[in-house]
């Protein structure tokens, strides 16, 4: 598979891109390869939104220093959209670890999907009860604002991740979706600029039910405008395995003249077999818009070109020492998350998983003593 060059192709989103490269790069390094598993590096590299609570803000990049221990054994609930694949099991494992780092207890509920909106608003009612802080992976923007007010007035409420409306939210724990979204675009875009052959795309934005689904693709949709790429079919979906091989079916199906499959680290892997079954594989590329074990596995095999990672096991890290922080009166930064950064064939054996993936060996964890 033929590396990036950006220099190729001189432009705002594609300057962006490469800074966002270069910052992440070297900062989350060998210190951290070094740790253990169970320990926490020395400083975290992550972008601070000022004012918070909108990625429309001014950013600035800080070295972020991680409490050495929690004062008390705090009660934290942690709820996740679904467990179904890597990706929330890498910020399972990031909470885990900082959970016992800390020594702070954790308590996590899941909730089986982004179709289930009563589901988790049953779930974190009842977690809340037993907490001193919720640390919430939402499955919906706003449909959990009446749910979190009333928990928000007795217990804070930290959201992770998965970016949700504003009442009731102490602090927010991740990335811009918008930016995740424009930094696999702008990726694509670098391969075929305007004036090269056109090349037609499958694209798989996410659940509906989900927001960050529409911020993925407002960022991937703008980071395309005036490149040679066109995206000829769009599918919904919930981010569950079979469900997005039967989009990818249907993808093929109506479009069968596509060059490549772009969406999430499901979708990828969906395509990957999909396209191997058919004999396709290398005639239409694949592309994902996040970062899972699986997606690792496809770009070292170069069966998937690339994918940004948002670095969910650090995510998960910093779920649970920002609500300490909260807890203890120490946060400085309500919202911040890591910089994004993208991983390809080229930088895959120099790239550092710690902070993004979980080992292969751990599974599921839903109670730290």
């Amino acid at each position: 598979m033929p590396a990036m060059r950006l220099p190729r192709l001189p432009s705002p989103i594609l300057g962006f891109l490469a800074g966002l490269l270069l910052a992440a790069g070297p900062t989350l390094g060998a210190e951290q390869d070094a740790a253990p598993a169970s320990t926490s590096p020395s400083t975290w590299a992550l972008e601070i939104w000022t004012p918070p609570f909108d990625f429309r803000s001014p950013t600035t990049t800080v070295t972020y220093e991680p409490l050495p221990q929690a004062t008390r054994k705090w009660r934290i609930c942690a709820s996740y959209p679904h467990l179904k694949d890597s990706y929330w099991l890498s910020v399972n494992y990031g909470m885990v670890q900082e959970a016992k780092r800390l020594g702070v207890a954790l308590r996590v509920v899941e909730a089986g999907g982004y179709p289930n909106l009563a589901r988790q608003i049953a779930q974190i009612t009842e977690c809340a009860r037993d907490a001193d802080i919720l640390a919430l992976g939402a499955v919906s923007f706003d449909g959990l604002t009446e749910a979190v007010l009333a928990i928000s007035e007795e217990i804070p409420v930290l959201a992770v991740v998965n970016d949700i409306a504003d009442p009731g939210i102490s602090a927010k724990a991740a990335v811009s979706w918008v930016t995740m979204g424009e930094v696999t675009g702008a990726y694509l875009a670098s391969l075929h600029p305007a004036g090269t052959p056109p090349v037609k795309v499958a694209w798989f934005p996410g659940p509906r039910e989900s927001q960050w689904a529409y911020f993925v693709e407002e960022g991937f949709t703008e980071a395309l405008a005036g490149s040679a790429v066109d995206i000829v079919v769009k599918k919904w979906g919930d981010t569950g395995r079979e469900i997005q091989l039967i989009l990818v079916e249907e993808a093929l199906e109506e479009r069968p003249d596509v060059d490549y499959i772009v969406g999430s680290a499901v979708t990828a892997g969906a395509a990957v077999s999909l396209l191997r079954a058919r004999g396709l594989t290398g005639q239409i590329r694949v592309l994902a818009d996040y970062f899972t074990h699986a997606v690792y596995r496809g770009i070292k095999r170069d069966k998937i070109l690339a994918a940004p990672t948002d670095f969910p096991a650090l995510q998960g890290r910093m779920g649970i020492e920002m609500a300490v922080r909260l807890l203890e009166g120490k946060l400085e930064h309500p919202h911040a998350g890591p910089l994004i950064h993208i991983v390809e064939q080229a930088n895959l054996d120099s790239f550092n998983t710690r902070l993004s993936l979980a080992p292969a060996d751990f599974s599921p964890t839903f109670v730290v003593e």
